[in-house]
């Protein structure tokens, strides 16, 4: 005897499928909360990306545990250990390890410096606390199936917030980044500028880390704006790819999770990678084809009045 599903099914049908997404309001939650995430990361991380300080991002991500696990030790909600811990972790790698002067070796090492001390902090919240940490697994991972409305309002404005922030702080932020030597000569205050973007990249990670957990919002960051820097380096082009492959990738993971029993987590991450590894070998195909296309003048040749 056949039994028909009574799941979800996808099909050819995209108009049908879609609207099967969009039938559940926590789905609906879900796909506006990822489309906040993905335009907020996607702009700080392009920033961050450029900048080349992805490790202090994966930092500050991890600032979630000593934040979660601080807050369940002093009974306080979550969001206030996120927020509190970011905020400490920026202030302390842009005071301790951000100098522009410094080699990008040694500001890695007192980076790495800052994540033992916030990890070793949180196992300590959790053995003082002494029961079970409940929202571990949401920690790491998220549940943007379970955003409600009053967090999805609330990521809306502190993703607003923090757009307007960086649009204001745009233009001496890139030339900082691009040649600090040269911005500081020209007068930019180039250490306040760091610890501002830091300070910056710790509230998004901090408002995004509730709903998307360490490991999701840490790769909204990275994937989407790496991608979009490999295939062009002009920044305003390589905004636009970045939020519309956050977008991508974010809506896309949502989707098949859905008409799926894997958590969208997983497809969202992996999505991005197979997004980054695609866009780097583009990348490649193309500076391989302006090569073999590249003037015979231009390329080396014999030399001259030399006798072999």
């Amino acid at each position: 005897m056949r039994t028909e599903p009574t799941g979800p099914t996808i099909g050819w049908d995209v108009v049908r499928d879609v609207s099967q997404v969009l039938e559940y309001h926590f789905m609906v939650n879900a796909l506006l909360a990822g489309g906040v995430v993905a335009v907020m990361a996607g702009l700080v991380g392009w920033m961050m990306v450029l900048r080349r300080e992805t490790f202090a991002g994966h930092t500050l991500a991890m600032m979630a545990f000593p934040g979660a696990s601080g807050a369940a030790l002093l009974g306080v909600p979550a969001a206030w250990g996120y927020f509190a811990f970011c905020g400490a972790g920026a202030l302390a790698i842009g005071r301790f390890a951000g100098a522009e002067r410094r080699s990008w070796s040694e500001r890695s090492a007192n980076t790495g410096a800052v994540q033992a001390l916030a990890l070793a902090m949180g196992f300590l919240f959790v053995s003082l606390y002494g029961g079970v940490l409940g929202d571990l697994e949401s920690v790491l991972f998220g549940n943007l199936l379970g955003v409600s409305d009053t967090q999805l309002l609330g990521l809306t404005g502190v993703a607003a917030a923090a757009v307007v922030a960086l649009a204001a702080l745009a233009r001496p932020l890139l030339f900082a980044s691009v040649d600090s030597d040269a911005a500081a000569a020209r007068g930019l205050p180039v250490q306040a500028l760091s610890i501002s973007f830091l300070a910056l990249l710790g509230l998004a990670v901090a408002a995004t880390s509730q709903i998307t957990g360490v490991m999701l919002v840490f790769a909204l960051l990275v994937a989407p704006a790496a991608s979009a820097q490999a295939l062009t380096a002009r920044p305003l082009p390589s905004l636009g790819i970045t939020v519309a492959l956050g977008l991508l990738v974010v809506w896309l993971g949502l989707g098949i999770s859905y008409y799926s029993v894997y958590p969208a987590g997983f497809f969202i991450t992996v999505i991005s990678f197979a997004v980054y590894l695609l866009a780097r070998l583009f990348a490649m195909a193309l500076a391989r084809r302006s090569r073999e296309r590249a003037p015979a003048a231009s390329r080396p040749g014999p030399r001259r009045g030399v006798i072999s």
